[in-house]
């Protein structure tokens, strides 16, 4: 009876192991972004959630897989979760650069309301190509890096200047800049073998790559706030217990509440951290909104052209 009582006991606790899963996660910022951070919190909610029926295993900076091979690689189940910029589907579909229009959400409570007007008709296109939307979290709003004083839109003519989507490019191109595609992590060796000498994006960013090294201004144009978003593979996803794939969705509604959060909070943070290292931090200058203002006039239309009925019924959300 004893050893019938021990098999059993053994038994029941190898089977609960062999109930439990690890997923490999690929997160896209470094591990002191805050949204990296984040993610790890999103994986320890889950764990705990789940009562470690399913882990995930983060790893961070797209080691895994980078920025333009995510979505495909968590369709095709190389991982099966992973994280990635919305707007660098862009190029696949113009809908997903929403986020990255320049003046259409410049504030988080703006950002969060594109995101709740976007958020539907993501999640039925990526469900299209087998894909669970969980959640998404801004960056801080974007500003402008360079190595030389800004006054208006002349300021960039000719300027090399950093692009990380398809609307970054199409924003140089209109202030007259000559666009180069570079990775977040390339971003310090771009700039000192001169590939580029000015970019447009967070000031998270902006310490991650310690900006203070090769550029000596920063613009607070506060042009857009971009989103990073988490997909699961849907058939990943659909062999998951019922009670599994609740607990998920529920981590993935703490981490989109406190991604929102630790986002307000990581722009103050980052901006003094770079004001503290010897940037000019500044405001935009007159003439630069102007002619800002103008591009942005520009690129909402050509956005709206290309994304159709439902950016439209994106933008009629907002208003």
């Amino acid at each position: 009876m004893k050893h019938f009582i021990l098999g059993a006991a053994f038994a029941a606790l190898t089977a609960g192991f062999a109930q439990a899963e690890t997923w490999k996660m690929s997160a896209d910022a470094p591990d002191g972004n805050y949204l990296t951070q984040n993610i790890r919190a999103f994986a320890d909610d889950v764990a705990r959630l789940t009562e470690g029926a399913l882990e995930i295993d983060v790893v961070s900076n797209s080691v895994l897989l980078k920025r333009t091979e995510l979505k495909r690689g968590v369709q095709r189940g190389i991982v099966p979760i992973g994280e990635v910029l919305i707007s660098a589907l862009g190029n696949e579909d113009a809908v997903y650069s929403a986020d990255a229009v320049p003046l259409l959400a410049t504030t988080f409570d703006e950002s969060r309301a594109l995101w709740e007007a976007s958020r539907p008709i993501y999640e039925e296109k990526l469900a299209e190509e087998g894909l669970v939307l969980l959640f998404a979290a801004p960056w801080p709003p974007q500003g402008i890096y360079m190595n030389k004083e800004v006054t208006d839109g002349s300021s960039f003519d000719g300027v090399k200047f950093r692009a990380y989507n398809p609307s970054t490019a199409r924003l140089a191109e209109l202030l007259g800049a000559v666009p180069a595609t570079i990775a977040t992590s390339e971003i310090s060796q771009a700039f000192s073998t001169g590939v580029i000498n000015g970019m447009i994006t967070s000031p998270s960013t902006g310490v991650d790559s310690q900006a203070w090294d090769f550029v000596t201004h920063y613009y607070d144009v506060q042009a857009f706030l971009p989103k990073n978003m988490v997909i699961v593979n849907k058939r990943a996803f659909d062999r998951l217990p019922a009670e599994v794939q609740d607990a998920l969705f529920e981590a993935a509604k703490l981490a989109e509440d406190r991604g929102f959060e630790m986002a307000e909070a990581a722009t103050k943070t980052a901006t003094d951290t770079m004001a503290d290292n010897g940037m000019k931090v500044l405001p935009t200058p007159e003439g630069l909104a102007t002619d800002f203002e103008a591009i942005a006039a520009t690129m909402r239309a050509e956005w709206l052209d290309q994304a159709g009925a439902e950016g439209a019924k994106i933008v009629d959300a907002l208003k």
